[in-house]
């Protein structure tokens, strides 16, 4: 991936972002160089290795809807690749270390907007009106619950509002308030289930104080989990070996962010594995942060890496 997001940069580097409130805080610029550097490797050796290797660089990824765009302008087609593979720094790991591991690895995403409607009105007189403030924040508190309630504690789930607005007078009582938020699951009954209570808790907190509400939930906008089969997840672990040792080589458990890498391993079996890239002295802000850098001693390991799980899997495995 390619893309930036729209954080304004303050780690003060010599190369920090020159375009205000944009920055690569999310190490996607390390990628676009590693992907470079994989090309040049390739390149270098080529009369030593059969077939053929196309290297994607994809946009849009922190939307979660570039993957399913190049799919859809026939990234998989003419030829059609028979693996795929992806890997992403990773500046929550030490400098170095790569996760490699077969089976689920990071949530599938799902956006959601809510809005409660009600009868605004004069602050004075709420007698009058239906405060769409007050039950929305009922709601937020009650949709809170469903996790902890209704999800069994074997699975995983996170349902999070990450946005509200109400109202834009101190002495107005709104009339709408809207929410916005994300579920993040990895078994699609635990998502079918959290969708179904939301609808339920929506309904419930709206009857008891006479509001209406909305809840939109694209099912275009699904990105699905990132699922790693075994067979490649075993050649880029037998790849890296040529690159690291094995003691550098682990294992982590499920993430809950989420990556539309997974539109691609829906449709060829492949393996997304995450490279270490923590900052000398430590990292001073984690992903999507201001203060987000990584460290770029890891981009030419990330190339050799990457160049050599591809080498692994042209040569048989």
């Amino acid at each position: 991936d390619m893309d930036a997001l729209p954080v304004q940069e303050e780690t003060g580097l010599p190369f920090a972002s020159q375009n205000p409130g944009l920055m690569h805080a999310c190490g996607h610029d390390g990628h676009t160089a590693i992907g470079m550097g994989v090309a040049q490797l390739l390149a270098q050796t080529r009369e030593h290795w059969p077939g053929k290797v196309k290297l994607l660089f994809q946009p849009a990824e922190e939307g979660l809807g570039g993957a399913l765009a190049t799919v859809r302008d026939g990234v998989l087609e003419q030829p059609r690749p028979d693996a795929a593979f992806a890997l992403h720094l990773w500046n929550h790991l030490p400098q170095g270390r790569l996760v490699v591991q077969s089976g689920p690895l990071m949530a599938a995403a799902d956006r959601f907007e809510i809005t409660i409607i009600g009868r605004g009105g004069h602050g004075a007189a709420p007698e009058d009106t239906i405060d769409a403030v007050v039950v929305g924040a009922q709601a937020v508190t009650a949709l809170q619950t469903i996790v902890s309630r209704n999800v069994s504690p074997h699975e995983t789930a996170v349902l999070t509002i990450g946005s509200f607005r109400a109202g834009s007078a101190f002495n107005v009582i709104a009339e709408r308030a809207m929410m916005a938020g994300t579920l993040r699951t990895f078994n699609p009954a635990v998502r079918t289930l959290l969708i179904k209570r939301m609808k339920e808790v929506l309904t419930g907190v709206s009857m008891a104080h006479g509001t209406r509400f909305s809840f939109d939930l694209q099912e275009s906008e699904h990105t699905p989990a990132v699922i790693n089969d075994a067979n490649m997840a075993e050649i880029a672990r037998l790849a890296a070996n040529n690159v690291l040792s094995p003691e550098q080589i682990t294992q982590i458990r499920p993430l809950m962010v989420s990556e539309d890498m997974s539109e691609i391993l829906n449709r060829v079996p492949g393996c997304y594995v995450l490279l270490g890239a923590e900052p000398a002295g430590g990292a001073r802000g984690p992903h999507h942060n201001p203060q987000f850098d990584i460290n770029e001693e890891a981009l030419p390991i990330a190339a050799a890496i990457m160049a050599s799980i591809a080498v692994k899997f042209l040569e048989g495995g």
